[in-house]
């Protein structure tokens, strides 16, 4: 593996769009994963979990799923991230589509933002990713 990330003095910023949610199970741990894996590279990360993603952050949903049969639960994979120093981000306009409310969420998300917070990450970040 290549050192050429700890070379780099400058501060890393990444954040991972998740739109993946309960439908699609098995897409669900990697972008926490990776957030836990770049968090304690450095790198200063947030998750904007939109579209379907949102209803991860409903309280029961992510307790009670895994991306496969027999494996860590998906709030396991969430708290990893958070405790290696992820930030986690719920968008507000998805909410009422998957009649949710702010007082549902779980309490590992950090904020609920608007379309126009999660442009403003996309254009001020060194990389991003699409899950």
């Amino acid at each position: 593996m290549s050192s050429h990330y700890f070379e780099d003095d400058v501060e890393k910023t990444v954040v991972i769009v998740m739109t993946s949610g309960p439908s699609t199970a098995h897409r669900c741990a990697t972008p926490f994963y990776l957030g836990s894996l770049l968090s304690s590279m450095d790198a200063e990360v947030k998750i904007f979990c939109t579209m379907e993603a949102v209803k991860l952050m409903e309280k029961g949903v992510a307790e009670n799923m895994a991306a496969m049969e027999g494996g860590k639960r998906i709030i396991e994979f969430i708290r990893d991230a958070k405790n290696a120093g992820a930030e986690l981000y719920v968008c507000r306009p998805a909410l009422p589509g998957y009649a949710m409310e702010e007082t549902g969420l779980i309490d590992e998300v950090d904020r609920v933002a608007s379309a126009g917070d999660l442009a403003d990450l996309i254009l001020s970040v060194d990389r991003l990713l699409f899950f």
